[in-house]
């Protein structure tokens, strides 16, 4: 059970109340910060897109929202994990437009821009073989939002989703191996 303001914000939030967002967001600012430290954990040591950074860009995003529905507390740190992968994404999708020059600084012998920028490519291919998945089956696509990107536990996603824990860890499996295959990983690596 999520804490009496938090379920009050969420409350003005669905009714249409802006204001809301402002109040809600330091109530869960560690959780964010956590979400995205840990998807930050994911990156190459020298990304430039730091932890604050990407938890105020998620929510500005959140902000520019015209309807912002949340059933609860879970669901909206769902839906601003999902944010801030799509936030990274295009993070991934500018370095690589501008790793040829585009402005940048060039730095001899550089193997840790090697580097990020491969870390940049694979996490564009995830973006597409989540995409392809999510055309094949939304439901495993959802479980890999919650469970891989929003850190969700298979119990908290279970609850959120409203279904048991044993489909979700099922689905869990199915859309790694599906996800490996898409992205042609050795899917006993995947399980």
């Amino acid at each position: 059970m999520e804490p009496e303001p938090i379920a009050r914000l969420l409350a003005e939030l669905r009714e249409g109340d802006r204001r809301a967002l402002d109040a809600l967001v330091p109530l869960l600012y560690e959780e964010l910060r956590r979400i995205a430290h840990r998807q930050r954990d994911r990156r190459p040591q020298g990304e430039t897109l730091q932890t604050t950074v990407l938890v105020h860009e998620a929510y500005v995003r959140l902000a520019e929202r015209s309807r912002l529905q949340f059933a609860d507390a879970d669901h909206f740190l769902a839906a601003s994990a999902t944010i801030m992968r799509h936030i990274l994404v295009d993070h991934a999708r500018t370095r690589l437009a501008h790793k040829r020059g585009g402005g940048a600084m060039h730095v001899p012998l550089s193997e840790a821009e090697g580097v990020l920028d491969r870390q940049a490519e694979h996490l564009l291919a995830l973006d597409a073989a989540l995409a392809r998945l999510a055309h094949w089956s939304p439901r495993l696509a959802e479980v890999v939002e919650m469970r891989f990107f929003a850190g969700l536990s298979v119990e908290e996603t279970a609850r959120l989703v409203g279904r048991d824990a044993r489909t979700i860890r099922r689905d869990w499996q199915k859309a790694r191996l599906v996800l490996a295959d898409l992205l042609g990983e050795d899917t006993a690596a995947a399980s």
